[in-house]
């Protein structure tokens, strides 16, 4: 049910059950999370984005990716689209939001760009053209960058869960 798509270094795949570990290891590192509600993940919350990733493809269609490096397959990150119904001005729910988080060993790398601009195409094919939109803390240069490569630009500035966050959208 969940498409596997594969890119010239990349391999986007569904979740299995042993791809928690490593996923929960990500989660729980402050380097990753720093920008990303800004502290690290417990196991019970990895477990529960976990099990959201299944819940978006079983409901909605979409939802997240495992990336892993195809001549290795090592763990490299996740990227993928969601709806997390949050409750944000301006509004998103509804709209296809795209997100990425890759291991640090992973990070500056390109892998986030590749991974995004394949989850995007795969989008605009089986999700149709359309808006997609995401949240970036304004300090997170690195993912900034990679959504401009993607094609976002900027149209909010907001606050969510207390935290400063840019809104950009992407018009396919």
């Amino acid at each position: 049910m969940i498409p596997v798509i594969e890119t010239e270094r990349l391999r986007l795949r569904g979740h299995r059950l042993e791809d928690f570990v490593p996923s929960a290891a990500m989660w729980a590192d402050p380097a990753v999370t720093r920008f990303i509600g800004g502290r690290p993940f417990s196991e019970e919350e990895a477990w529960v984005r976990f099990l959201r990733y299944a819940g978006h493809w079983q409901y909605l269609g979409f939802g997240y990716w495992l990336v892993e490096e195809r001549a290795t397959g090592r763990f490299l990150g996740e990227v993928g689209f969601a709806d997390w119904k949050r409750e944000i001005e301006p509004p998103i729910q509804g709209i296809p939001e795209v997100g990425w988080v890759m291991v640090p060993p992973a990070q500056g790398k390109g892998y986030a760009t590749e991974a995004v601009r394949a989850a995007l195409a795969w989008r605009d094919v089986e999700l149709g053209v359309g808006r997609t939109v995401c949240l970036i803390h304004p300090e997170n240069a690195a993912s900034m960058r990679v959504a401009e490569k993607c094609g976002f630009q900027e149209y909010s500035r907001t606050v969510y869960k207390g935290h400063a966050t840019v809104l950009l959208e992407r018009r396919a």
